[in-house]
């Protein structure tokens, strides 16, 4: 059985695709998921069986072999709430208004009030 890599997989969709050493991408969908796991996630490594199908190939069966590395969020709720405010406030009164008049931030404050904006999407996503 082959060792692959999780390339991605939305557990709402219930299907993803794994790496296949030296061939193309497997699909995995939820039915071969093992008993009582319910998704997989990016990087994570499994080992599996495949065939072909029509589309390509596809898993039959699979091995979870790493637990997932779930990130956990590096603020509490109260703190990414208030930063959230924070940032609507420079947007609304220091960004959107330059915008409007056809001017991009200068880039010291665009790339800090992106660097923000990044932080708060981590966070928002694990």
């Amino acid at each position: 059985m082959p060792i692959g890599k999780v390339k991605w997989y939305d557990a709402d969709k219930g299907y993803g695709f794994v790496s296949n050493p030296g061939d193309e991408d497997v699909y995995v969908g939820r039915s071969v998921l093992p008993e009582g796991v319910e998704e997989l996630v990016q990087g994570q490594r499994i080992e599996f069986d495949f065939a072909a199908g029509r589309r390509g190939p596809q898993a039959l069966r699979v091995k979870v072999l790493d637990t997932p590395r779930r990130r956990t969020p590096s603020r509490k709720p109260e703190e990414l709430g208030s930063m959230i405010a924070d940032v609507m406030t420079v947007l609304e009164s220091h960004i959107q208004p330059q915008l409007a008049n056809g001017h991009y931030p200068e880039r010291k404050t665009g790339r800090k009030v992106a660097e923000i904006l990044r932080a708060i999407a981590r966070d928002l996503d694990s």
